[in-house]
């Protein structure tokens, strides 16, 4: 199965976006076509999969910049941010518990939780088995962040949203493919 339609399939996305897609698509031509055709929400889902983990949490990190967050918002963030810059176990694990304490109930936990569901294990730290995160769990929380980012302004979302897609749209031009979109992962 392609890249495109396993990424579809893992995100969730609409029969009528799926019908939009083939599998011979490029990762831009098929965000592209949902977008175009107005599946906004799984044009949105898709790109969000289709880049590489440090590429999706480095977007959604420069969008939430840009905007006057709240201070519980700053703080995921910020955590997202130290995950960026060094993306070790410690820091990861910091974003995972900021957000599995907060609840996933604010930006900031969603923020948070897209570095912190990046990989490493979900499992609490004494425990030695590990708990890995489904690979699409990082751009399902970049999915979640995004509209939450573009609520900010509930009159301006749509226009919003639109604005902090465009910005990842060359992402998928400069960012390598992903090594593999495992089936239920």
């Amino acid at each position: 199965m392609s890249i495109i339609l396993q990424a579809a399939d893992q995100m969730e996305l609409s029969p009528k976006s799926r019908a939009h897609l083939r599998a011979n698509m490029n990762t831009h031509v098929a965000v592209q076509t949902l977008l175009d055709a107005g599946e906004t929400q799984d044009g949105l889902k898709l790109l969000a999969r289709l880049l590489p983990k440090r590429y999706a949490v480095a977007w959604i990190c420069q969008c939430a910049r840009d905007e006057p967050l709240k201070i519980e918002d700053k703080a995921g963030a910020s955590l997202a941010e130290s995950w960026l810059r060094d993306p070790s176990e410690d820091h990861r694990r910091a974003a995972f518990e900021f957000s599995n304490a907060g609840g996933y109930k604010t930006l900031g936990t969603w923020l948070a939780a897209t570095a912190g569901w990046s990989g490493g294990s979900l499992a609490p730290a004494s425990q030695e088995t590990p708990v890995p995160p489904a690979d699409h769990l990082t751009a399902c929380a970049v999915v979640a962040s995004i509209n939450l980012l573009a609520a900010l302004e509930p009159d301006r979302f749509a226009a919003r949203r639109k604005a902090y897609i465009s910005r990842a749209m060359t992402l998928l031009d400069v960012g390598s493919q992903p090594a593999a979109i495992k089936k239920g992962g």
